[in-house]
């Protein structure tokens, strides 16, 4: 039983590392939504990592797994367990949170890009679809959508 509940956090926790960054993906709650269209010129182009920071996530999971797991330490030894428990949290705190960095990265593309009004923007997005120094572009704002991003025009 301790080992199918372990099992199930670390699925969970992974389960929930990366984020998809595709040009083409939309959540629900961004169909529908008004954004405001500019359109532009790439001037630059330069790839990136993207990846989560903050290993929030990863932490929560870790130190839950840790916890447990350390806590299994010394038989019936109360304050063996507490001690496994409470470094198993704090060890696997660590771990999690490095591996939900590790596991969120991803390729990314900056763009710098010149408007027609005159104005320059850069705009990162994920490396599902790239663009070249000279190519025309729609640029979406996302007023009151979910995220920017550039189309191909």
């Amino acid at each position: 039983m301790k080992k199918a509940l372990l099992i199930l956090l670390v699925a969970m926790g992974l389960a929930a590392c990366g984020a998809n960054l595709n040009n083409d993906r939309y959540e629900t709650s961004g169909t529908g939504t008004v954004n405001t269209v500019s359109e532009g010129v790439i001037i630059n182009v330069r790839r990136v990592t993207i990846a989560d920071q903050d290993g929030e996530v990863g932490q929560l999971a870790g130190g839950l797994v840790g916890a447990v797991a350390g806590g299994m330490l010394g038989d019936d030894n109360k304050i063996t367990q507490t001690i496994g428990a409470v470094g198993g949290a704090v060890l696997g705190g660590y771990v999690g949170g490095k591996m939900e960095e590790g596991l969120s990265s991803q390729g990314g593309i900056e763009y710098i890009v010149k408007l027609d009004s005159g104005r320059a923007i850069t705009l990162t997005q994920g490396d599902d679809v790239e663009f070249t120094v000279g190519q025309s572009v729609y640029v979406l704002d996302a007023d009151y959508g979910e995220r920017a991003r550039i189309i191909a025009k």
